[in-house]
């Protein structure tokens, strides 16, 4: 009947458990989060983030505390009736991803009934003194507390997965050692007087018990028997009491599945063997094999056992769920997968003419050492004139002198013997032209103010210009204002050129004419051109400051 009763028990606890099986998986963490790594191993963890040691810092993992319920029974000489009822709690801490330790508190109570009778029971004070006469026959009996306290080592495997992240279960071993205190009671009298077995025994005889009779002479028992367990069961005499109850070191073993329901809460399935060292769990050390049989005392010690299903939470607060649901292969794998925190080695990428321009992207792979190239690694070739600028003996040829010898140097055609007489007479007056010839226009970045290198080079080039022509003045010119931002960014690349000619190639500013904001150019240039005899003011206040860049 008992084994029936643990079948269904198993079977009742495994369906709550497929029931809850589909719950979170178990959690994992980010190892580089210094919140959770105790400030005992933050040194590690330093040299860790550093990538001057391998090993990330152990993090702080929350306790467990449980509450289980469940069946509790005895084995000894007397049969258990039937499997009685069991608790603990316990608090459990992980020393490591598969060893943690737990201390438990548990409670467990049943009852056992033999169902043949005992005849040679004089060693046994329980019915010895309580007035039976010699040779009656008894039906031994018990009803037992027992209470204990232990620590166990717990052993989980279940959580380090080679092919899979994370689990929604671990399975469990541990074994443990603590003390416990029992209390066992006989029911062996009917009040005040002995109990009268004798029709239960006249009705099957001294030998015609057998395994059918069993639920026949329950009942019969059941109807003469009181269940008050007036009388105090035999115990182990000359050890160590506690709280007026016998004290026994014990040990226990077991096994246990736990399935997660979320990140605090999970459900286990255990069972607990315990091995004391007391024969007297059931009030008896003394066993017969039937009426009129010999009596022997017995050289095993009584056992029992607790199977149960229970309820557990994860409590701390900055601390990573209990090691046992992490796998602590995830970092290695996740980092091998997605390098975040790996050193790795800076490419080296090949650049065999050395100009700064990998050869993926070099469409020019032989330029000459320290020739300047462009951003696909082209020779540059300022002035367009085909001779690359480390050749190219005049950087800025004009276009009406080009095309240009090996040197790059222009041949410029000589002007018209009319075009200056015919330049002297405009709109009724007199403006003479100084015959400097053109002049670069200067490109600037989309936003920008900034002279860029090829822009500052077109500059010195025309710098020259400026300076071998003194008879001349120069007009710079910006262009768009259909807006206060247009005008003020017009204002500051004029600025810009007329500020670098100044104090970068030191002509006087009084040769310059400031004018921005014009119509008819491109919005990104500045025009450089003759402006001797054109009226116009060389400085000129910016027309809305606020608006300045860089400023």
């Amino acid at each position: 009947m008992a084994s029936k009763k643990y079948v269904s028990f198993l079977s009742l606890s495994f369906l709550l458990a497929s029931a809850v099986s589909h719950a979170q998986l178990g959690g994992t963490y980010d190892v580089m989060d210094s919140s959770v790594v105790p400030s005992k191993r933050l040194p590690q963890h330093t040299e860790f983030m550093a990538n001057n040691y391998a090993y990330p810092a152990k993090p702080r993992n929350q306790w467990e505390l449980g509450l289980q319920v469940g069946a509790f029974s005895i084995a000894g000489d007397v049969r258990n009736r039937f499997p009685g009822i069991g608790a603990a709690i316990h608090a459990r801490k992980a020393l490591g991803y598969v060893f943690s330790l737990r201390g438990q508190l548990g409670f467990g109570t049943t009852k056992g009934l033999n169902f043949q009778p005992s005849t040679n029971w004089s060693k046994n004070p329980a019915w010895s003194t309580t007035g039976y006469a010699a040779g009656t026959p008894v039906f031994y009996n018990y009803k037992t507390n027992i209470y204990d306290l232990s620590i166990q080592g717990v052993v989980t495997l279940s959580n380090i997965r080679f092919h899979k992240a994370k689990s929604s279960f671990n399975i469990y071993a541990f074994a443990g050692l603590g003390g416990m205190l029992y209390d066992t009671k006989i029911d062996a009298l009917n009040g005040n007087t002995p109990y009268d077995f004798s029709s239960v025994v006249n009705q099957y005889g001294p030998t015609g018990f057998q395994y059918e009779d069993r639920k026949d002479i329950k009942s019969d028992l059941k109807d003469i028997l009181d269940g008050d367990y007036e009388t105090e069961g035999e115990f182990d005499n000359g050890q160590p009491e506690l709280f007026d109850k016998p004290f026994r070191f014990q040990g226990n073993l077991g096994l246990g599945v736990q399935f997660k329901l979320n990140r605090r809460l999970s459900l286990a399935i255990e069972d607990k063997m315990t091995f004391t060292k007391s024969d007297l769990l059931d009030g008896n050390q003394w066993q017969e094999n039937g009426p009129g049989t010999a009596t022997a005392q017995t050289r095993d010690y009584d056992t029992y056992n607790f199977l149960s299903v229970g309820i557990n939470v994860a409590i701390g607060n900055k601390a990573v769920e209990p090691l046992w649901w992490l796998n602590p292969l995830d970092y290695a794998y996740n980092e091998v997968n997605k390098p975040r925190h790996m050193k790795l080695p800076k490419p080296v990428l090949d650049d065999a003419d050395g100009d700064g321009i990998t050869d993926q992207f070099d469409q020019e792979p032989n330029t000459p050492a320290g020739a300047p190239v462009d951003s696909h690694g082209v020779s540059r070739d300022t002035d367009g004139d085909g001779v690359p600028d480390y050749k190219d003996k005049e950087l800025v040829t004009p276009t009406q002198c080009q095309p240009v010898d090996a040197d790059g140097v222009g041949k410029c055609p000589p002007p018209a013997c009319c075009d200056s007489l015919m330049k002297i007479i405009e709109e009724g007056g007199i403006r003479g032209k100084c015959g400097i010839g053109d002049l670069p226009s200067i490109t600037f970045r989309p936003r920008s103010i900034t002279l860029s290198n090829d822009a500052k080079a077109l500059l010195a080039s025309a710098a020259q210009q400026i300076k071998n022509n003194p008879n001349c003045k120069i007009a710079v010119i910006g262009y768009c204002s259909s807006s206060k931002s247009e005008q003020q960014l017009s204002w500051d690349r004029v600025n810009a050129v007329i500020s670098y000619m100044v104090d970068k190639e030191g002509i006087n500013q009084d040769r310059f004419i400031f004018k921005y904001g014009e119509v008819g150019g491109d919005c990104n240039t500045v025009d450089l051109r003759d402006g001797t005899g054109e009226e116009g003011p060389t400085t000129v206040p910016a027309p809305h400051p606020n608006l300045r860049r860089g400023r």
